[in-house]
């Protein structure tokens, strides 16, 4: 009988039933255990990518299609848009439009409001509330380094779902909405600046921090949650007051709108009027809700606009980002100083 084995087999120890498998490199640690608890968040913001992402290619690829269709039947310039049959032809862009401006535009705006809300205020309320809290003080780890690698996954995560998304948006609505048919979308829409460029990414890891330090000061969740879906509106509302006020604006003087023509007094394609009104006979100025209620400007001469053109789009926006990166920056020095309390 042969009894010749191989040499790894018969030296191998046999395995155990409760030996535990060694942890991949660079897993172990404080950062293993933030990725197994945020599993759900993961998985979940991985799922909303891959939908709104496959929604938006749907999109830009049915509204080339049907641009493609319009250039070769001669129904490309909105004059033939009057005919039947071109109308006709025109009427797929309706649907990506809508889908656009009026479902996916108001879904990426509150995207900031959510996550702050069900990420970020529960992140540390949850270890309080818990009692989970008291076993860092037990561990080898510092409650800096703890805090630091509870933060780095979700923040990751945020960062590269908020930056995706709005990529996608930005892409979609300069190709196909903005320069497209059929579609008024200017950049400073109520529901369009806070989808477009650096806003999404700049609201959501302001958000984010944000219910962090709520839920290290309120340490219960569900009132962390809701204080923080305040704040987060609060500072929304307070950010578009001082809007205009990013960039400098256009104040320009035009001819008087001709009554029958309705010409004149008119901002440019895609700008953001701010306010409007009548020149008088003296050089003096009054609003336009001046003239709605008085007869002032009957011997108006000329209009004057303030505004801001399309292109105070992106460094509206740079400002507005600094501002919240700024307040990120200074909210998780709190969050960082009070763990250690």
């Amino acid at each position: 009988m042969n009894t010749d084995v191989l040499p790894d087999r018969a030296t191998a120890p046999a395995p155990t039933s409760g030996a535990r498998r060694p942890a991949a490199p660079g897993l172990r640690g404080p950062l293993w255990l933030t990725l197994r608890q945020n599993r759900a968040v993961l998985w979940t913001l991985a799922a909303l990518l891959v939908v709104v992402a496959a929604d938006l290619v749907w999109m830009h690829v049915t509204i080339r299609h049907t641009v493609g269709v319009l250039k070769r039947t001669g129904c490309y310039e909105p004059e033939t848009w009057s005919d039947a049959g071109c109308w006709t032809l025109l009427s797929p862009i309706n649907r990506p439009n809508f889908w656009f401006v009026s479902v996916l535009q108001p879904a990426v705006t509150a995207v900031p409001l959510l996550i702050g809300v069900f990420i970020g205020a529960p992140l540390l309320a949850q270890e309080y509330e818990r009692g989970t809290i008291r076993l860092i003080r037990a561990q080898s780890v510092s409650p800096v380094r703890w805090l630091a690698a509870r933060l780095a996954v979700p923040g990751l995560a945020v960062l590269v779902f908020s930056g995706a998304i709005a990529s996608l948006m930005t892409w979609v609505w300069w190709t196909d909405i903005v320069h497209g048919q059929g579609a008024f979308d200017p950049p400073f829409q109520f529901f369009t600046y806070p989808a477009l460029g650096l806003a999404p990414v700049a609201w959501s890891l302001f958000a984010l921090a944000l219910g962090v330090l709520v839920g290290r000061l309120v340490r219960r969740t569900l009132p962390a949650m809701f204080l923080t879906g305040a704040l987060v509106a609060a500072v929304h509302g307070i950010i578009r007051w001082g809007r205009p006020y990013f960039q400098p604006v256009v104040d320009e003087v035009t001819a008087l709108p001709d009554r029958a023509t309705g010409l004149g007094a008119a901002q440019p394609p895609n700008a953001w009027l701010i306010d409007r009104g009548a020149v008088l006979a003296d050089g003096h100025r009054v609003s336009s809700d001046t003239c709605l209620f008085s007869d002032r400007c009957g011997n108006a001469t000329a209009a004057w606009l303030r505004y801001h053109p399309a292109d105070h789009l992106v460094p509206i926006q740079l400002v507005e980002a600094g501002i919240l990166l700024a307040l990120t920056a200074v909210i998780l020095v709190v969050v960082f100083r009070r763990i250690r309390a």
